[in-house]
């Protein structure tokens, strides 16, 4: 079973983004701390894997690396792209749905675990 869960949505859009750069080999997910809340979600085209990633193949043959220090706040997280519809503010982006989050910053760039 795979750490990390993802949208056929997210899976389409990070394909995208790998096709725009023709030397990605995978997305890579981590974790960095930062902001006021503690902690933000890396996500990256790689051109070349860590030594020490974990990989695993998501839906669609997605190549997906994690950093492993990172994985006890990543596993179980879902990965999915939506729009936000805000008045004057359309925007697609990656969402991370993290049932370890116990809180968010207000501008949303940062969050805190149980």
């Amino acid at each position: 079973m795979n750490p990390i869960t993802f949208t056929d949505a997210a899976v389409d859009h990070i394909q995208k983004m790998l096709q725009q750069n023709a030397k990605g080999v995978g997305f890579r997910l981590s974790i960095k701390k930062t902001g006021c809340s503690g902690f933000a979600y890396v996500p990256d085209i790689i051109e070349s894997e860590k030594k020490d990633d974990i990989h695993f193949v998501a839906q669609k043959n997605l190549q997906v690396y994690v950093d492993p220090a990172s994985l006890e706040f990543l596993q179980d997280i879902l990965v999915d792209y939506v729009a936000d519809n805000a008045p004057g503010l359309k925007q697609k982006r990656l969402v991370f749905v993290n049932p370890k989050e116990k809180g968010r910053c207000g501008c949303g760039e940062s969050f805190t675990i149980e």
